[in-house]
């Protein structure tokens, strides 16, 4: 698998973990404020429900206090004096025994005619509840029983709360969208800053890997030359092949030493790299260098021309010039055709060096381009 596809399906995956752990977190938190809220919309009514069964509580424990008979007007006196405590938004409906309705016990007579038909539990006392009026009024009420064994059947209408908290769950719901459509953009940051890392460490190690081709790849193939001419030659003596065993040998040392350091920087995590600068001629140094490449580009039938105008020393890291260059010419030699012409040049300009390796093969690729920007 590609590694851009892995990261895409890492990033996806963290996306939807973090999208999942956030969503839920919103809708704990929206129930949370929505039964809050609602809990605090209704307790004025339930407030007014449970201070009238209060007074009813109150106006029993009198009548037990005062057995004596009392007159009419003290008696229509006392109710007068309840009535006008009493909130306006409470309905009193009396019941019978049975849980029937008595006549006339609601003093408006529309009211009379509107609850005469509502629901009743005789075993549901005591406790608030809601109940819908002419489907389309919304009450809650509570149910009480008196001493005299009937029932006080008492609503508080509370229209004004069920409309406060359908506004409030409307802009509960588009508020938890909005934060959906955040929760979204949220994680894609947050995944993409997540994996920057992991994108850091991949390309680390795919560059780790290109350069261990490019350093690896070239002195081996100069080493098999080399030992590919000893061998149609089996009948010299090694004075006469001198000079090919001593640049074998080098490459051998040479890449021993590069084994070495792609191992150190395998295990090395930082991005930086250590730099050893030294004060050296930069073209004695690219003519040693070159020197096995003219013989693998001649056998593969390429020109490979040198024109080293840089007569001054420079202050910088030999091997890291040295593996720079080895790159360049290894793509050069693998990149062109027969015939072809690769040119290593070397000038002053603006009082730097410049170092120039050319050549006539199929170049870089747009898309390799706009890779490297």
């Amino acid at each position: 698998m590609d590694e851009d596809e892995k990261v895409k399906k890492q990033l996806i995956k963290n996306m939807i973990l973090n999208l999942i752990t956030f969503s839920i977190i919103f809708y704990i938190l929206g129930i949370v404020i929505y039964s809050q809220f609602k809990n605090s919309v209704y307790m004025s009514a339930n407030s007014e429900l449970e201070k009238a069964i209060h007074q009813i509580n109150v106006r029993q424990s009198n009548l037990i206090d005062r057995p004596e008979p009392r007159e009419d007007i003290n008696i229509q006196r006392e109710q007068r004096e309840e009535r006008n405590e009493r909130s306006p938004r409470l309905v009193f409906i009396e019941r019978n025994e049975n849980g029937e309705l008595i006549e006339d016990s609601i003093e408006n007579n529309f009211l009379n005619d509107v609850f005469k038909n509502i629901q009743f539990d005789t075993n549901k006392l005591n406790t608030i509840y809601e109940i819908v009026v002419d489907n389309q009024y919304l009450y809650r009420g509570i149910n009480y029983k008196t001493a005299d064994n009937q029932y006080t059947q008492i609503l508080i209408n509370v229209d004004s709360e069920k409309t406060m908290i359908e506004k409030f769950t409307t802009i509960l719901i588009v508020a938890i969208i909005i934060s959906i459509v955040l929760i979204i953009i949220a994680s894609y940051i947050l995944s993409k800053n997540t994996l920057k890392p992991i994108i850091a460490s991949l390309k680390k190690q795919k560059e780790f890997v290109e350069d261990a081709s490019h350093e690896l790849r070239t002195p081996l193939a100069i080493i098999k030359a080399k030992q590919e001419t000893l061998l149609e030659k089996p009948n010299t003596k090694i004075i006469d092949n001198a000079e090919d065993i001593n640049i074998t040998l080098k490459e051998t040392q040479r890449l021993t030493k590069l084994v070495k350091e792609l191992t150190e920087l395998a295990r090395n995590d930082s991005n930086e790299r250590n730099l050893y600068k030294e004060s050296f001629y930069i073209d004695k140094e690219i003519q040693t260098i070159i020197s096995p490449y003219k013989e693998v580009a001649n056998s593969q039938n390429k020109n490979l021309t040198t024109d080293l105008q840089y007569s001054e020393k420079i202050f910088a890291d030999i091997n890291k010039i040295k593996e720079l260059l080895i790159i360049l010419l290894d793509n050069s030699i693998k990149y062109t055709e027969e015939k072809d012409n690769i040119a290593i040049k070397t000038y002053k300009k603006d009082n730097k060096c410049v170092i120039e390796v050319i050549d006539t093969g199929i170049g870089i690729s747009k898309e390799a381009r706009k890779a490297c920007i």
